[in-house]
């Protein structure tokens, strides 16, 4: 990092703290008691904090990562500053376990930016510390930095993760994947992604040397054509299916893979992947929550894939391969006709954004969730097409732990799409000047939005006296 930019990131990064930390206060001025779901996760952590550690709350569906490291964390800054009585593990000062994490994302953010596109020599340190300061302020994760939830923590670790794997340290990614685990237990997809990471690049090696020794370089280059993804599908078997390959992939990867087994085994001795609760957690195949994260990504990343370019090469696209795009869509249509779940929080709870959506664009009429067809695909092609610059073995890697992450889930929950949307967004190109700060102030707009309704749009159910917030 040269001094320039060393200057420019620490400004970026501390301006963006003060700014955290002047919403941490009005958050806390407006909201001082548990809110939703922290009105489990508090109790739990002062549970934890008081020494009673083999109480639990059952509604609580995630493992305790969260509560484990804040004691580590509140404890001995209580004894060092002398702190005692309500104040320890009080509201406040667990929330601000997590505006402590917003930090570190930061960071982490910056450092994978410069990782992934260290050999892009176009981009500027300008334009890597504007869109790690973009990727900070993503209005998502943005808005519980300000909450006891797991969120902040478990893309802490995940990041952390993805970083120690790209420099090659996997006992330690192994490690910090554990750790995300903990804080939520889907987390162990990006376990396998990291994993995935490694193979990806062996086979991308293998895939050149086959290349070479054919001596045709069209099949790299054509990615879209279904002879090519045959041949590349028949090599992937051929490569997998060898036992001196698989005993090199093994090698690479054992820390992830006594990760996934330690898994599995917690899956088979706890009956499920989650604990507490299962019945409002229930896992389905539930297609259509990829439809509702590629409209997502469209939403919060237009200046990337909503442009007349994209939109152009599309049209054109699909003139040429009209049948191709004919079988998506009846495919597509067959998916939602017959795999689209509603959870009754999606109805229900109308404090949630997404109560909002279901009901003013899915539930206008039976025939929305059809007609939005044409634009799932063009989503789609555009998320895939900005992905063009990675290997196809990392691409098909990337959607396979999209799905994992995503389908299981009956509920429609935008805080499942974080991770996903994070990983996504590293890893595509950078814009021109001009879009990255467009994206930029729409975040801002965003967030200004979202606290603005938070802290000032209350309201009160019929049956309760308590004040109600509207929030993400």
């Amino acid at each position: 990092m040269e001094r320039a930019e060393a200057y420019g990131f620490s400004g970026a990064m501390s301006g963006a703290f003060l700014l955290s930390c002047l919403l941490f206060a009005a958050v806390s001025r407006r909201q001082r008691g548990p809110y939703m779901d922290e009105v489990f996760h508090v109790p739990q952590a002062q549970a934890y904090c008081h020494g009673r550690f083999l109480q639990w709350d059952p509604m609580i569906t995630t493992l305790p990562g969260l509560y484990l490291l804040s004691v580590g964390v509140v404890k001995p800054a209580a004894w060092l500053l002398g702190w005692t009585g309500s104040v320890v593990c009080s509201v406040g000062m667990l929330r601000f376990i997590n505006l402590l994490f917003s930090a570190g994302n930061f960071y982490l953010l910056y450092l994978l930016l410069f990782r992934i596109h260290q050999k892009n020599k176009a981009v500027s340190g300008f334009q890597r510390i504007l869109s790690t300061l973009t990727l900070a302020m993503f209005p998502t994760l943005y808005f519980f930095t300000f909450l006891y939830y797991t969120d902040p923590g478990s893309v802490f670790f995940t990041l952390f993760s993805y970083l120690m794997c790209l420099y090659g340290n996997h006992k330690t990614s192994a490690l910090l994947g554990f750790c995300g685990f903990m804080f939520r237990q889907t987390n162990i997809v990006w376990t396998v992604f990291c994993a995935g990471n490694v193979v990806a690049e062996k086979l991308n090696e293998a895939w050149k040397i086959e290349l070479q020794k054919k001596k045709d370089k069209k099949i790299s280059s054509r990615k879209e054509s279904f002879s090519d993804l045959t041949r590349i599908l028949q090599f992937l078997v051929k490569y997998l299916i060898s036992p001196k390959n698989l005993v090199t992939l093994s090698a690479l990867t054992w820390p992830y893979i006594i990760l996934v087994s330690l898994f599995f085994i917690f899956v088979f001795i706890n009956g499920g992947i989650v604990v507490g609760d299962r019945s409002s957690h229930e896992a389905c195949l539930h297609f259509p929550q990829l439809f509702y994260f590629l409209s997502f990504t469209v939403f919060f990343s237009f200046p990337h894939l909503l442009t007349p370019t994209k939109i152009r090469k599309f049209l054109l696209s699909l003139r040429k391969h009209p049948v191709q795009y004919s079988l998506i869509a009846v495919i597509s249509l067959f998916l939602i006709w017959k795999f689209t779940y509603v959870h009754k929080y999606l109805l229900a709870d109308n404090r949630h954004y997404t109560f909002y959506v279901w009901r003013k664009v899915f539930q206008r009429h039976e025939l929305v969730k059809y007609l939005l067809v044409p634009f799932y695909i063009f989503a789609g092609w555009s998320f895939a097409d900005t992905l063009k610059s990675k290997s196809i073995f990392w691409i098909l890697m990337y959607f396979v732990c999209l799905l994992a992450v995503t389908v299981p889930q009956k509920l429609l929950e935008f805080r499942y799409f974080i991770l996903p949307f994070l990983i996504y967004r590293l890893n595509i190109p950078f814009l021109s000047l001009y879009r990255q700060l467009l994206e930029l102030a729409f975040y801002i707009l965003v967030n200004a939005v979202t606290f603005y309704l938070f802290l000032n749009r209350t309201f009160k159910w019929e049956n309760s006296d308590e004040v109600q917030r509207f929030m993400w």
